[in-house]
């Protein structure tokens, strides 16, 4: 008999907290091949049964749609909650855009360009050797691991590629003579928006273990010694039970009662 539930299946959720970010929960069987098929649409892993994405181009939504209709082209069973649905059907661009000419195809061409020198980046096939300030927004130099060296110009989904050279050297000596004393070795610092990327990429802290036992109290010293005193009482009965020469007397005298 067939068993619908054990089938892969698919849940896509706006990730809770994390602003755009998609959240892919994974159920059934052959969660591996599914894991995998998320991964090809830029889906990361969360969990064990969770999978993110996490863009600095804020087009999550409309990248998660995409992945859901490949999916079910595969057979998986993709479900796309309510407020999801919302934002994939939601057009909307950036304030103060400055390509103002560009249709939304065309933004969301620029940004996903953004995303890939982002993305490079994180995985490390592009070397960030210096970047500077140029009195408007960042500016780079890197190098491909199996390309050219190149300059980079922008933050963000404004980020783009600025000019090819052969090498490093030539490269880095460029942008030296372009940017001077501004320039600083290494790659630029995170932006907010780079932050909140990785955030919702990492996996929440372990909530504490419900049945953790309290520490056991400490008698405080009038309790130790009551305790102590109980003890030797004792003792000293044990010796006299077994030891019949022996009586207890007491060395103050023991004024009887009226």
């Amino acid at each position: 008999m067939p068993h619908p539930e054990a089938d892969p299946h698919i849940r896509l959720d706006l990730l809770d907290g994390r602003p755009s970010a998609v959240s892919a929960t994974v159920t059934g069987t052959a969660t591996h091949t599914v894991r995998a098929l998320l991964a090809l649409h830029g889906f990361e892993p969360l969990d064990d049964t969770t999978m993110v994405m996490a863009r600095i181009d804020r087009e999550e939504p409309h990248y998660a749609d995409q992945a859901a209709h490949a999916l079910r082209a595969e057979g998986v069973a993709v479900d796309i909650t309510p407020r999801l649905r919302e934002e994939i059907t939601t057009e909307w661009t950036w304030a103060n855009y400055p390509m103002h000419w560009c249709t939304r195809e065309e933004i969301r061409e620029v940004s996903g360009d953004a995303q890939k020198i982002y993305d490079d980046i994180r995985s490390g096939r592009l070397i960030i050797h210096a970047h500077a300030h140029d009195g408007w927004t960042t500016v780079a130099v890197g190098t491909y691991r199996d390309g050219p060296s190149v300059h980079l110009h922008g933050e963000n989904h404004l980020r783009v590629e600025a000019g090819q050279y052969g090498g490093p050297l030539a490269a880095i000596a460029e942008f030296e003579r372009l940017y001077g004393d501004a320039v600083r070795p290494g790659p630029a610092p995170a932006t907010d928006t780079e932050r909140e990327a990785e955030q919702a990429r990492t996996p929440p802290d372990p909530e504490p273990e419900a049945n953790v036992q309290p520490p056991t109290t400490t008698a405080g010293p009038a309790e130790t010694e009551a305790a102590g005193a109980e003890g030797h009482e004792a003792l000293l009965n044990d010796f006299l039970e077994s030891h019949g020469a022996w009586e207890k007397w007491s060395s103050f005298p023991v004024e009887s009662a009226c």
